[in-house]
């Protein structure tokens, strides 16, 4: 486990990184990878700088990182970095984008962090020590699902996915207020443990899009599931629902129902 002293000296980095995103010829400076699917020079200069520092004050530890190839489920103590998650939301302008970074002791976080630091936001999360926006306590909501906002993800990367999120959302929709698309699976999660979202649910997560915001929702008190309510794999693809106790059982409701991804994608 991280000290406090080694938690801060992490955060402080995390903070210090975020400074690139305000860049706009490494945010401008763009590659496409596939349709809808981006990085920016941005990405690269963030995950170079994270993985130079970690690995000098961490040399045991293992880098797993969206733009990098990595290998498959490293044992022992990991870091799992998406360097910038809302990439399109960058290029755009929307200020919805993080830096999300967990620490995994043999497949399970045990530190987090999710920084968008176009509002400032730092959260993060210790496992069995709570999460945290600052110094102040995160707990998920007790507003009932049909009273609250449940966050989504369009899996634009696989646009033959359309015809089944949309059906999902229809079915999530009834049974909500109302549905966000932010645009972030980091940032969604961070807003579930923050108590501004009641739940989340998205298709074929990577682990770097989840990682540190699973544990930020379990420790301000929630439940991570994939869509049968089956634990994830923090080295896997999944397929997720992230909720307060009050909403889980109602998105779960739905999503049970429903084929996993892989099947879909055959």
């Amino acid at each position: 486990m991280l000290t406090a002293a080694e938690q801060q000296a992490i955060l402080n980095l995390v903070r210090e990184a975020g400074t690139l995103l305000f860049n706009h010829a490494l945010s401008r400076d763009v590659t496409v990878k596939g349709r809808a699917n981006f990085v920016t020079r941005c990405d690269f200069a963030v995950q170079n700088q994270l993985k130079n520092v970690l690995a000098s004050r961490w040399p045991n530890a293992g880098f797993y990182s969206e733009e990098q190839v990595n290998q498959p489920k490293p044992a022992g103590l990991c870091w799992v970095l998406d360097p910038v998650d809302g990439t399109a939301n960058l290029m755009s302008g929307l200020g919805q984008s993080a830096i999300s970074l967990a620490l995994l002791q043999d497949g399970q976080p045990v530190f987090g962090a999710v920084y968008n630091p176009f509002t400032g936001d730092l959260f993060h999360a210790a496992a069995g020590a709570g999460a945290f926006l600052g110094d102040v306590p995160l707990a998920v909501s007790d507003v009932p699902l049909g009273d609250g906002l449940v966050a989504v993800g369009t899996s634009p990367y696989d646009r033959s996915l359309a015809g089944p999120n949309f059906a999902l959302f229809e079915q999530l929709f009834a049974a909500c207020a109302d549905l966000r698309r932010i645009g972030s699976a980091a940032l969604d999660l961070a807003y579930v443990a923050a108590g501004r979202m009641v739940g989340y649910v998205e298709r074929n997560l990577k682990p770097w899009d989840f990682a540190a915001g699973a544990l930020l929702v379990q420790e301000a008190g929630g439940r991570v599931c994939r869509f049968d309510g089956t634990p994830i794999d923090f080295f896997e693809n999944c397929d997720m629902v992230a909720a307060a106790p009050a909403s889980a059982p109602g998105l779960l409701a739905v999503t049970a129902k429903l084929p996993a991804t892989a099947a879909l994608l055959g």
